[in-house]
């Protein structure tokens, strides 16, 4: 109960996810592939690679190109 005397409850199941794993996705701000994905904080949260354009001369500083998107973010690439 929280300090107004509510019940809260919290489903002990996971719904089902709407994304694979080499999925390709869409979302504002661009496009990419999901990596991986969990389910944290009542939602599917995934890792999504958005491609690499050419290295730039000074190099990469890794994985700059990995974004971290909530489900509700991401939308089915055509």
């Amino acid at each position: 109960m929280n300090k107004a005397g509510i019940k809260i409850h919290r489903a002990n199941f996971a719904p089902k996810r709407l994304y694979e794993c080499d999925r390709q996705v869409s979302f504002i701000g661009g496009e990419g592939i999901v990596r991986s994905y969990s389910f944290e904080d009542g939602t599917w949260k995934y890792i999504v690679e958005m491609p690499q354009g050419l290295e730039p001369t000074f190099g990469r500083a890794g994985a700059e190109t990995m974004v971290f998107l909530n489900e509700e973010e991401l939308c089915a690439a055509r």
